[in-house]
């Protein structure tokens, strides 16, 4: 079995992201020391709520330092929901706050849209468009590109990391890949079996 750190840092969320990853076929790991984080040969950042929260327990815990060692090493990090966000330059959630500056891109408030019904938060299940690289990532069949998603903030990039989109009232950034990170704005851990497939494929995953 892989063993995947799941770090945590104060952000929620932990429970279901190691059942999932223990469905996938992972043994997960409940991490909080950097130390841990570091070393570690694989690892998700979970997070649900506020973006620059979880960025002032990141950096308050020096956890971001164990993140950039962890990349630096070229071991895969996977980023779910905030846990993408936090990797953007520039969140403006609750005011402005830097991120942690791996991907270039602004996190901004998602639109309502009463022609559409799109109203924000983005709760339930959505299609996504694999572009660039996804097709790597995701199954060919429209089924199986559907996964859950609960975010009001959405990442908005120049889409050369992006790998692929999802549309609510405007299209944004539903998952990126870059270096030996892998983020995405969904919950596969919420996903049912797509989520799970695509879990499998980062636990194979060898950048």
């Amino acid at each position: 079995m892989t063993e995947v750190a799941v770090i945590d840092y104060g952000g929620g969320n932990i429970a279901s992201v190691v059942n999932a990853l223990w469905r996938a076929g992972a043994d997960p790991k409940v991490v909080a020391r950097p130390e841990d984080i570091a070393k570690a040969e694989r690892a998700v950042l979970p997070g649900v709520g506020a973006a620059g929260a979880a960025l002032d327990r990141l950096r308050g815990r020096g956890i971001d330092t164990a993140l950039d060692e962890l990349r630096r090493a070229g071991r895969p990090l996977l980023g779910i929901c905030v846990g993408m966000q936090v990797l953007a330059d520039d969140l403006r959630e609750f005011g402005s706050h830097r991120g942690l500056g791996w991907t270039r891109g602004q996190v901004v408030k998602l639109d309502n849209d009463p022609a559409t019904g799109a109203r924000v938060p983005h709760m339930g299940w959505s299609a996504i468009a694999p572009v660039g690289q996804g097709g790597g990532w995701f199954e060919e069949s429209a089924a199986s590109r559907y996964y859950y998603f609960c975010h009001s903030y959405k990442l908005t990039q120049d889409g050369a990391a992006t790998i692929a989109t999802a549309d609510h009232a405007g299209r944004f950034s539903a998952a990126v890949a870059f270096d030996t990170v892998l983020a995405v704005q969904f919950h596969p851990e919420k996903s049912a079996m797509n989520g799970q497939r695509f879990l499998e494929k980062f636990l194979d995953w060898k950048p």
